[in-house]
């Protein structure tokens, strides 16, 4: 086992993930400095579908990246990836405003979006497969599972970076200058660091026996893509609760607290760093107990949970609570997404060969972030805007749990079965 190369795929990932979640914690001003209105709830859908049309990249970037992780491999795929998220973080950083430049702001900020989804498509599934093809054979969701955990330590530190700029910095000169320095960083520093980090990582031993197998019967090759195109299939509809959880509850979440339940956004910030810290820990856990006991059981309780308690948890987020209060309603729910986020990265790569496993997970988990999660925010916000109700993301997220319980029930345990 090549403890260097983990390490550094995992840092390497981490930093990415500073860049792209950096969008979504500075939502309400990027709404007001890229899409000036009247209209608040307006200019935050503006704001948050160009959010969900970085992510729409996200496929195309799996099925390119994916596609040079299968032929080319894992480590290849990491190297290109990188240096793409960084320059679309660093133009966003350094892009005038509509003010500025007029509607050539809102165009130049949804070709950065696209760049940096893109790049994030072919992260995901190279990474997972990178790191489940070292892992010990009985470690492998606890190995997988490092992709998401890396992941939301990256958006853990965005968010309490915006945390602290918000809490620090004037309302004027965050409005004026302070929104963009996560973003100069993420692009100036921390992706040449993350690009130096992985050149030094090493093939994954799969892929490099893989590429010395005879090549098998076509027609074995044809009955084996059918096959691996159903299990893509259900690989997103499982996803869903996931990714719908993960995107309206700690994502869109403070945007939703600052506009609709009137909570200041150094606050709002505040509390969405506790459910991301949660959620990192709970990855952890439940990967290394899904090692032990399985991956259905876990995937089954969350999906449930999903179904039962986002209603209640938004009736109490505009009730005035207390910040301490929601502080732990998040970790809740950080504690939730965080068991999905720990169990499915080894069950999605345990269902795929290893010839196709980097394509297939990375198109699978693009397409399922890009229409679950990409328009989650948008899709919370259009529902209050059209329906009048404040609680009406609660039904996003229980109809995903609604679509993705019964494919679990479904779903064949694989946590002590070999890689195909």
């Amino acid at each position: 086992m090549n403890k260097k190369a983990i390490f550094f795929t995992v840092l390497g990932n981490a930093l990415e993930w500073i860049d792209f979640a950096s969008y979504a914690y500075f939502a309400t001003i990027i709404a007001h400095q890229f899409f000036p209105t009247q209209d608040r709830s307006t200019a935050l859908i503006s704001t948050f579908a160009v959010f969900g049309v970085g992510l729409i990249a996200r496929p195309l970037g799996a099925v390119f990246f994916g596609r040079l992780g299968d032929v080319h491999g894992r480590k290849a795929a990491l190297m290109l990836a990188m240096p793409m998220m960084g320059l679309g973080t660093l133009l966003i950083g350094l892009m005038p405003t509509y003010e500025q430049v007029g509607i050539a702001a809102p165009i130049c900020l949804v070709i950065c979006r696209l760049l940096q989804g893109f790049s994030a498509g072919g992260e995901a599934g190279n990474a997972i497969t990178f790191l489940i093809e070292w892992a010990p054979p009985k470690r492998r969701a606890l190995y997988a599972c490092l992709q998401q955990a890396s992941g939301v330590f990256g958006t853990v530190f965005g968010s309490a970076v915006a945390a602290m700029l918000s809490t620090t910095m004037s309302h004027d000169a965050l409005e004026s200058f302070g929104w963009r320095i996560l973003f100069l960083v993420g692009g100036a520093v921390i992706a040449p660091v993350a690009f130096y980090l992985r050149a030094k990582i090493d093939e994954t031993p799969a892929f490099l026996a893989h590429q010395h197998i005879a090549p098998v019967k076509q027609k074995q090759r044809s009955t084996s893509t059918i096959s691996v195109w159903l299990a893509c299939f259900r690989a997103i509809g499982m996803t869903m609760v996931w990714i719908a959880s993960y995107y309206v509850f700690l994502s869109y979440l403070p945007a939703f607290l600052s506009t609709h339940a009137q909570i200041p956004s150094s606050v709002a910030l505040w509390v969405n760093t506790a459910g991301l810290l949660t959620m990192a820990t709970s990855i952890v856990l439940s990967a290394a107990i899904s090692d032990v006991i399985g991956r259905k059981p876990l995937l089954i309780a969350v999906a449930l949970a999903f179904i039962v308690l986002p209603y209640p948890l938004f009736t109490f987020f505009l009730s005035g609570a207390s910040a301490p209060l929601m502080v732990i309603s998040l970790i809740v729910v950080g504690a939730l997404v965080g068991v999905f986020a720990g169990v499915f990265p080894a069950t999605m790569a345990e269902m795929f060969p290893t010839r196709l496993r980097s394509g297939s997970v990375s198109l699978a988990f693009g397409l399922a972030t890009a229409v679950f999660g990409g328009f989650g925010s948008l899709i919370s916000e259009a529902l209050i805007k059209f329906t009048g109700s404040h609680l009406s993301p609660s039904y996003y997220v229980i109809f995903s749990a609604l679509i993705s319980l019964p494919i679990i029930l479904s779903l064949k345990e694989t946590a002590h079965q070999p890689l195909k």
